[in-house]
């Protein structure tokens, strides 16, 4: 496979001035020529420019790239320890660019034989991601992703299923597909508010982070922001902005085994002032504890929200009827 230089630039993000000067200077000449006589490049031409970049990306002058990649004037060795200084002199980008490179390697391109589209695509990403998150931020992100995955690609299904049902963004099953969705989302990033608005910044902005790494594709991603937006605002009308970041991520989990000792205690006949209900009380008073923050007020509307709008907790782990059994033994207490 080769490309011709106009398509190199627009998939590398690169300008075609760029790539003709490379040309120019013999840094980055292309294998060969199509019968029009256009600049054609092959996959050593592009893994040769992905060595360029990154060497550019340390501040290394283009005149010292080509000898140093050429090895006319220095052992490999004499190159390794020209990269060496160029990461002492900017240790902070340096580190970045090491960091990402570590990423390429073990992670998106999982050690295989590279062809053009592979070296293309890694430079893309790279691009992309480094608009957005760090090299650690994107190495703690890939890694956590393997925690989610499962259940991110088992939801994305039954999204799919809602939308085309045309399934309103506004009825319980709507929004329990949104409160998985955002859970997903907040287990992910550990419920880093800041983290999260980048990531979705990305899917929006940038169309190459579409159905990468098993992503949602880009009308399932619409539809679910609206969704979200939608329980956004119906949060409003309970919490202020500052409210809604300061609220705790809990893991459903934590709720679910509360709702599992509580049905079991619903099938026994325990009364709400038996001492396991009180002490199943106490389990959940804890997680809306640090659900709240410790914030009186927070927990105080967290305790209450549904009343007033029910959707708030559809698809929610704790259910009604255990959820009123607590509240029964929390009134004994």
């Amino acid at each position: 496979m080769h490309l011709k230089v106009g398509e190199l630039a627009r998939r590398t993000g690169l300008t075609v001035r760029t790539l003709h000067h490379y040309d120019e200077i013999g840094l980055l000449k292309p294998s060969g020529r199509s019968e029009s006589g256009y600049r054609m490049y092959d996959a050593q031409d592009v893994a040769r420019l992905h060595a360029i970049q990154a060497l550019r990306y340390m501040r290394m002058p283009l005149a010292e790239i080509g000898p140093l990649l050429d090895g006319r004037h220095a052992r490999p060795e004499a190159i390794i320890d020209e990269q060496m200084r160029a990461l002492q002199r900017q240790i902070r980008e340096a580190t970045e660019l090491h960091d990402r490179l570590a990423l390429l390697r073990e992670g998106i391109l999982a050690g295989k034989a590279l062809d053009i589209a592979d070296w293309v695509e890694s430079l893309q990403r790279m691009a992309t991601f480094g608009k957005y998150f760090s090299a650690g931020e994107l190495k703690s992100i890939f890694t956590r992703y393997a925690e989610v995955q499962r259940e991110w690609l088992a939801l994305q299904p039954e999204v799919r299923a809602h939308m085309e049902a045309g399934g309103a963004i506004d009825s319980p099953a709507g929004q329990a597909l949104t409160r998985r969705w955002m859970q997903l989302m907040m287990r992910w990033m550990r419920g880093d508010f800041a983290l999260m608005e980048r990531w979705g910044a990305m899917y929006r902005e940038e169309p190459s982070a579409h159905g990468m790494h098993g992503a949602p594709p880009a009308d399932m991603i619409a539809y679910m922001e609206g969704a979200i937006a939608w329980r956004y605002r119906l949060l409003c009308t309970h919490f202020d902005e500052a409210e809604i970041k300061a609220v705790g991520y809990v893991p459903d989990a934590e709720f679910a085994a509360i709702e599992a000792a509580g049905q079991k205690l619903l099938a026994a006949g325990a009364s709400p002032r038996s001492r396991p209900a009180r002490a199943l009380f106490a389990r959940w008073a804890e997680l809306t504890e640090r659900t709240s923050g410790g914030n009186a007020a927070i927990r105080r509307k967290l305790q209450t929200m549904h009343l007033a709008d029910p959707l708030l907790l559809a698809g929610h782990p704790l259910g009604p009827e255990v959820r009123r059994f607590l509240q029964a033994a929390g009134e004994s207490a």
